[in-house]
């Protein structure tokens, strides 16, 4: 039997781009390879897929209430079909005087929904996504 603390989604080989490049949404696949490209400016590492739908950036060790320790991107990013879900950017309600200037969006626990980016102020997620990576990664 598989160990139930184990974590499901891990980092795969799977190749990030031609996973984007699959993504039906014509849309959803601009602005998920925009997406990329700023988080590979600003953090200067390659992605790697996380499971079969997340692209994540650098790693976090963070620690659960039961208080065992696990591993995750510090930033990512995903195109779902409802929005583009961007991970690491909101935790704890954190950078709220950027959110409030970055434009249409909404949020939930660690993640920013995006239905267009080019509707984004781009200074502002960019500075979103400097200022998190610094606070979040460990390596």
């Amino acid at each position: 039997m598989a160990d139930s603390g184990a974590r499901k989604t891990r980092p795969t080989p799977a190749d990030v781009d031609a996973y984007l490049a699959g993504v039906e949404h014509e849309r959803r696949r601009a602005d998920a390879l925009a997406a990329l490209a700023m988080m590979r400016d600003v953090t200067g590492v390659e992605p790697v897929m996380w499971g079969t739908s997340m692209v994540g950036f650098g790693r976090q060790r963070y620690t659960t209430a039961d208080g065992k320790e696990h591993e995750w991107f510090a930033l990512g990013l995903a195109p779902r079909k409802a929005a583009l879900t961007l991970y690491g950017l909101t935790y704890y309600d954190s950078n709220r005087d950027l959110l409030d200037r970055l434009g249409p969006h909404t949020t939930g626990k660690g993640c920013l929904y995006v239905k267009r980016w080019k509707d984004l102020d781009q200074d502002v997620l960019r500075e979103l996504v400097e200022r998190s990576w610094l606070a979040n990664h460990t390596g």
